[in-house]
């Protein structure tokens, strides 16, 4: 979210910044999205990083199981309650499924009908929900989970009615 207006002050503080001011452990980290008033003079002088979502389903998901919350043992390990043998299985389930709907985006129109950008939030939640949901339940509730994910989760960044 960035605060277009303050883009020039930006720019006049970085411009200020020089080694013989700045302490030699100083460092300024700033995450943006592209912009068009982000500073050019700012992005040239630093070191640019960027996260390119993995290639392939594979990868992917690899991704998604040593991220977070997953990767974590406790996590991963620590479902009970009567649906605990449905998590492994689910889960596995809603990591393709985040897997599959990130891959449709290289398929341009023919994925999707507008560019959606699926995030690990979307899954983060999702998968944070899912455990929630069989923790908290005596009978699997698939029917609330499908509407959480498919629908708010996910399906809420969808507008296009071809693309439900």
């Amino acid at each position: 979210h960035l605060a277009t207006s303050w883009m020039p002050t930006l720019e006049k503080i970085c411009e200020e910044i020089t080694p013989n001011t700045a302490h030699a452990d100083f460092r300024l980290w700033l995450t943006s999205a592209p912009s068009a008033s982000f500073p050019v003079g700012v992005l040239q002088n630093g070191v640019k990083m960027t996260h390119e979502p993995p290639e392939g389903l594979r990868a992917n998901m690899l991704g998604s199981f040593t991220s977070d919350p997953i990767s974590d043992a406790d996590f991963f390990d620590g479902v009970s309650g009567p649906n605990s043998a449905a998590w492994k299985p689910l889960l596995f389930g809603l990591v393709f499924f985040h897997a599959v709907v990130q891959e449709r985006r290289k398929f341009g129109a023919l994925g999707w009908n507008i560019a959606y950008e699926f995030n690990d939030s979307d899954l983060r939640i999702s998968v944070r929900q899912l455990r929630l949901f069989l923790e908290t339940y005596d009978e699997l509730p698939l029917e609330a989970l499908r509407y959480c994910t498919g629908e708010a989760n996910y399906g809420g960044r969808v507008t296009d009615d071809w693309d439900r």
